[in-house]
């Protein structure tokens, strides 16, 4: 008997689960490190005694990944499991691991590969709406001719294709570089490709318009002849190459009652070879069933392969087998980027496109198959994590990369939330729909809203897959909330109210700076009373632009310290990435304030070898104003760079900052610092940026306090935001008679005592 390769867990990989752990998702999602460099078919036994000597050892064959979820709900208690490799040479079997499943369970079973697809209808089309549902909605058409919103997809998705050519193939960058403008400008393309022949051919088939099933014909018989391996190839542009395959797939399956044979062979073609150029990356190049970071594939799951297989599926092994992939990671492994918490680690601009094409996915699975991915809990609170960390009447007080940078929630954002309201019933989550609509009731048309979606077929899809849905009052968005998976903490106050709604983020994240995170653990966003006043500083100019690599991503740009000039970790090594991570201590609510304890010592380690502890605590006083106090231990000598970032001007006066907008304002005070103060400084430039990409953009302010050189640091700051037209007076104190240091803050007749440690002074 061999024995079988267990390898250790590391930052990238998927790890041994589940692992001496309470469950409260059944079925346990099983998950292990592939035991080979190439994939093989493993077996995998479960029993409810340690030794498997039970006779109730269930034992599952031939699974062909290192990820299984069983198709039967569990019993309450505990179980032990074990996996060993299902080939022609005997290995033995993995160590024992245990599990518990709870007596309260979300159930989400997955049907068996053997019975997945045998309730499907096989005829087409099957994305979307199949021909039984054809032919109901046409009738309802004939009655109103604004069924589901059908006169508005019509008037503004259909009509602009009538008559006209296909969008021409993208050409390649000059000198076969990629160029940004040029990059979004040729998946925009794209996206209009796949919008003519997916809204003539809805348009054609519900209408039985003959005129418009023969434009649809000859635009996806034209992109069927565009270069699979050029300029809207996977390797060149991926984003291209998705939108390019979706609309081989939607045209493929709409049309294929009115495609010879020779023209179904003319689309199924380059149909498979595109949806194999990504499931090779997926599954093979990327593996993200092993190493799990890779965004853009991750997301192709949703955007390729589900729609591509469904359309093939039956027709060629291959698409059967993505297909089983897919589904099995949605219910096994989704999402790396989150937890039963509903978080989305790569922020609210990539969980708004993340969702948006998953909830394309998880639609057309189920209405295919059957199967409700949505039942799992993350899809059952990740509307939790936009209502909290991003709420619809905030700008610039989120994390990550952002391509609305400097906007509201958008559109997109608030349609995914009415997409959960729909699955849950939970009407906070139609309620963030609604405000968002209502501000801005035009969808603005930006290159992450027309490059992306078409509004008004999703409006329609909606309304047809969810108008049965009755919503109830959902969760308060009040207090305090920490989203444990991620590391995020959010404080909601008077959120009902712009004009009253004050909003605090923090994060530190375990997530580091990988993949659309920054290098900004222990960093805080504020806004009050409309107005943004601790910002998220920079502006969207593209992906590893010199605005992103050399000002969004580093520390410098964030809330948080640098030490001796230098930030967390935030270049492009991934591995590094994942070890710059912070972690939320503590999250909790006291009499008369709010307590956040943060650290983000690893993120600094790999630019400054010598720290010891980087700790920063947070305290929300009566629910007016803010205590921040950093807590710096090193190994060696070096000067604290305290920053914070703001869209209006600093006033600097000695110890004492204020900044103002039209609504709002800051008052802040340095009332501690251990190592004694060097200078406060402001600047209004974008260090280490391109001139050339910043011109005619706003300008930003950003606050410097320099400390004297120190080996330990305490820094104790005082952040009282107010509108614009209050005079919200607090008053500090400090004590530091004995051997502690403490600080009484009075406010409104109310003290606020703090004492921090007097042993690091010195």
């Amino acid at each position: 008997m061999k024995q079988l390769s267990e390898p250790k867990n590391s930052l990238l990989t998927i790890k041994y689960s589940p692992n001496d752990e309470i469950l409260k998702e059944n079925p346990p999602r099983f998950t292990w490190i592939p035991a080979d460099d190439e994939d093989l078919p493993y077996k995998l036994q479960i029993s409810t005694s340690k030794d498997f000597s039970d006779e109730r050892v269930i034992e599952i064959e031939s699974i062909p990944y290192n990820f299984y979820t069983p198709d039967y709900v569990f019993e309450p208690g505990k179980y032990y499991w074990r996996y060993s490799l299902d080939i022609e040479e005997a290995y033995n079997y993995s160590e024992i691991r245990s599990f518990t499943i709870a007596a309260e369970t979300y159930k989400t079973p997955l049907i068996s590969r053997k019975e997945r697809y045998v309730g499907a209808d096989m005829s087409h089309p099957r994305i979307w709406l199949n021909k039984e549902k054809i032919i109901t909605f046409r009738e309802n058409l004939s009655k109103d001719e604004n069924y589901l919103g059908f006169k508005n997809f019509y008037n503004n998705s259909i009509e602009k294709y009538k008559g006209k050519t296909l969008v021409a193939e993208p050409l390649p960058y000059p000198e076969n570089k990629r160029v940004v403008h040029l990059w979004r400008q040729n998946y925009m393309d794209c996206q209009e490709a796949l919008l003519h022949i997916r809204s003539l051919a809805v348009g054609g088939i519900l209408l039985e318009d003959e005129s418009m099933i023969a434009g649809a014909k000859i635009a996806l018989l034209t992109l069927a002849k565009w270069d699979v391996k050029g300029s809207t190839g996977r390797n060149y542009n991926d984003e291209c190459a998705f939108r390019v395959v979706y609309a081989l797939a939607f045209g493929y399956d709409w049309l294929y009652d009115y495609l010879s044979e020779a023209e179904k062979e003319q689309v199924r073609v380059p149909l498979y070879l595109r949806t194999k150029q990504v499931a090779d990356h997926i599954m093979i190049d990327s593996r993200i069933h092993f190493s799990l970071y890779d965004s853009h594939a991750v997301r192709s799951l949703s955007s390729v392969l589900t729609p591509c297989c469904i359309a093939m599926l039956g027709e060629n092994e291959d698409a059967n087998k993505w297909l089983d992939y897919t589904i099995e990671y949605f219910n096994t492994i989704y999402t790396p980027w989150g937890g039963l918490n509903g978080g989305w680690a790569e922020g609210p601009m990539y969980w708004t496109s993340g969702m948006a094409f998953l909830i394309d996915a998880l639609n057309t699975i189920k209405n295919f198959t059957g199967i409700d991915i949505y039942k799992r809990p993350f899809f059952q609170k990740t509307g939790d994590f936009i209502a909290w960390c991003n709420p619809a009447d905030t700008y610039r007080t989120s994390f990550c990369d952002q391509s609305n940078l400097g906007q509201y929630p958008g559109h997109k954002t608030a349609a995914n939330m009415r997409q959960f309201a729909g699955v849950t019933g939970n009407k906070m989550y139609k309620d963030y729909y609604d405000a968002v609509f209502k501000r801005e009731p035009e969808i603005e048309d930006a290159f992450y809203n027309n490059g992306w979606w078409d509004f008004n077929f999703d409006d329609m899809v909606y309304h047809h897959d969810y108008r049965d849905v009755e919503y109830s009052k959902g969760g308060e968005v009040s207090g305090v909330k920490h989203f444990a998976d991620i590391g995020w903490v959010s404080i909601n106050k008077n959120i009902d109210n712009p004009e009253e709604h004050l909003f605090f983020l923090t994060k530190s994240s375990p997530y580091g700076s990988v993949s659309h995170s920054h290098g900004d653990q222990n960093s805080f966003l504020l806004q009050a009373y409309g107005e943004p006043l601790v910002i998220r500083s920079g502006h969207y100019i593209g992906f590893n632009t010199s605005m992103h690599r050399d000002w969004r991503r580093q520390t410098k740009s964030h809330n948080s310290i640098l030490i001796n000039g230098q930030g967390q970790y935030a270049e492009m090594d991934k591995a590094k990435q994942l070890m710059a991570k912070g972690h939320v201590c503590e999250v909790s609510e006291k009499e008369n304030h709010i307590y956040i304890k943060e650290n983000a010592t690893a993120a600094y380690r790999e630019n400054v070898s010598y720290i010891k502890d980087y700790t920063r605590e947070i305290y929300f006083v009566e629910n007016e104003y803010f205590v921040i106090v950093d807590s710096i231990e090193l190994e060696n000598n070096a000067e604290i760079d305290w920053k914070l970032h703001s869209l209006y001007e600093y006033i600097l006066d000695g110890d004492k900052f204020t900044t103002q907008g039209e609504k709002a304002k800051l008052s802040g005070k340095f009332v501690y610092c251990s190592s004694g103060v060097k200078a406060v400084t402001k600047t209004d430039e974008f260090e280490g940026v391109n001139p050339e990409e910043i011109k005619g953009l706003d300008k930003e302010w950003h606050l410097s306090m320099i400390t004297e050189t120190a080996k330990n640091h305490v820094l104790v700051t005082l952040l009282i935001p107010s509108k614009a037209e209050e005079k919200k007076i607090v008053t500090a104190i400090k004590d530091d008679q004995g051997h502690d240091v403490y600080f009484y803050f009075n406010y409104d007749g109310k003290v606020f005592s703090l004492r921090t440690d007097g042993n690091k002074r010195y």
